[in-house]
């Protein structure tokens, strides 16, 4: 047994040592001292963490919700200093700040809590907005943009309809400003994926017509002729990158022949890329266009394919983010074919959860949706087979 003298550090580590060994009591009751520990040095973020961990061990693996709600809780205050802490401070880091609100709000969801989630899903919803405003009045557009996302996730938790339309108009705005920075300095990946994201907030004001596929159109076009200055350059890695997404944009926009007749040019080029891939034995490399090649395949309409490679993709390096990269595909091919928006809505949330570092959230979303979609049924077994799930394990 370690002192009382001992630091929260050592604590923490023989602790997780100890679960990992299965002396979970013994493992559990040190995890707990080290957040004590932290707490009373105020490191607050190490402290959150740690009775974080805590509380979803209780909740997910052992099925105890009352032990779990005692740590859950505390967690949740500790991080709501640290955002009053962050919000304080000179310089702010937005990514910082969303994750101290995610995991907050994730404890009330968790909890069952609803009077807490909705009062600081409004909280965090006005204050994500001041800050985008903030930033937007002086000049620094990117940091609005993820400021107005924030808050437009927050209002969306809300069902605040209302504020969700006047911040997906506030984000258009914005974001128009930065496609004409993009188009003017002749940036053509820029301004594809500029107007790639904006056509999500469009969707959200115009619905799935006109103005969305005229505007993903526009980024569809601006990634194919990314994809050729690519291809001049020698730049296969980064050409059929750019098709990719041109292929896949096309498909949103309803242009399904240019959309599949690039498919089909870019699984030709990215066997090849992954070939090269392989003899310079870039394992990560290999990896990743693998799984390109399984999302473009997939879009050409070669399921059993793309999940092939998909499967082969993830034998070599797993993670939870290829996880949700893949089932984004499959749910942006399935919203263009029955032109839904609240689809491709999901899709737009599943795409913020990634950019912001919690793949683990885009993939609960994808999962609930897929679940109860009959006609999804024969994609979605192909799917968890390629991931080695099993219908006894979900």
């Amino acid at each position: 047994m370690l002192p009382e003298i001992a630091s929260p550090e050592d604590l923490e580590q023989l602790g997780f040592k100890k679960v990992e060994e299965g002396e979970l009591k013994e493992g559990l009751k040190l995890i707990l001292r080290a957040a004590k520990k932290y707490e009373d040095e105020r490191k607050l973020e190490d402290a959150a963490r740690l009775y974080f961990y805590l509380g979803y061990f209780f909740l997910d693996r052992l099925k105890k919700p009352e032990t779990a709600r005692k740590p859950l809780l505390k967690s949740a205050s500790l991080y709501i200093k640290l955002i009053d802490q962050e919000l304080g401070g000179f310089e702010i880091d937005v990514r910082r700040l969303n994750d101290f609100c995610s995991r907050a709000l994730s404890v009330f969801a968790s909890l069952g809590d609803e009077a807490n989630l909705k009062k600081y899903a409004k909280y965090f919803a006005e204050m994500y907005e001041d800050l985008a405003k903030g930033y937007e009045e002086s000049g620094e557009l990117e940091k609005a943009i993820m400021a107005y996302e924030d808050a437009f996730r927050y209002y969306k938790i809300l069902n605040d309809g209302e504020s969700v339309k006047r911040i997906a108009d506030a984000i258009v705005t914005t974001f128009g400003k930065i496609t004409e920075e993009k188009v003017a300095s002749d940036d053509s990946a820029g301004a594809g994926d500029a107007f790639y994201k904006l056509s999500f907030y469009v969707l959200e004001l115009f619905g799935y017509g006109t103005h969305f596929t005229e505007m993903m159109e526009t980024a569809a076009r601006n990634y194919e002729r990314a994809s050729k200055l690519s291809y001049s350059e020698g730049d296969l890695d980064g050409t059929t990158s750019y098709l990719l997404k041109a292929q896949y944009a096309y498909l949103l926009a309803g242009n399904s022949k240019r959309a599949k007749l690039i498919g089909l040019n870019n699984v030709r080029i990215l066997y090849q890329v992954v070939g090269t891939h392989q003899k310079m034995n870039d394992i990560a490399g290999v990896s990743r266009k693998l799984l390109e090649l399984a999302m473009s395949l997939f879009a050409v309409g070669k399921a059993r394919d793309s999940f092939k490679v998909y499967r082969e993709a993830l034998n070599i390096s797993e993670n939870l983010e290829k996880r949700a990269v893949m089932r984004a595909a499959v749910l942006k091919v399935h919203a263009a074919e029955g032109r839904s928006a609240a689809v491709l809505s999901l899709v737009g949330d599943m795409e913020y959860y990634i950019e912001r570092g919690n793949p683990a959230r885009a993939v609960e979303l994808a999962e609930a949706y897929l679940s109860r979609v009959p006609e999804l049924e024969e994609t979605v077994r192909l799917l968890h087979e390629a991931e080695g799930i099993t219908p006894s394990s979900y």
